[in-house]
């Protein structure tokens, strides 16, 4: 028989706040994406995007 781990899926709980696990997992999903998207812009020579672009509001 397997021995699973028990992980309280609640990362931190602040009074009547949770955060789960997969919410930071998320939110460090889309950080990452925004971070690295803009550090491959900016080396890439022949970018089809710029900073402007995707700093643009409509």
């Amino acid at each position: 028989m397997l021995v699973h781990p028990q992980i309280d899926p609640v990362a931190i709980s602040l009074g009547p706040l949770s955060i789960h696990w997969y919410g930071l997992m998320y939110l460090l999903g889309f950080v990452l994406f925004i971070l690295l998207g803009r550090y491959r812009i900016k080396r890439t020579p022949q970018s089809k995007f710029t900073n402007e672009m995707l700093d643009k509001k409509e």
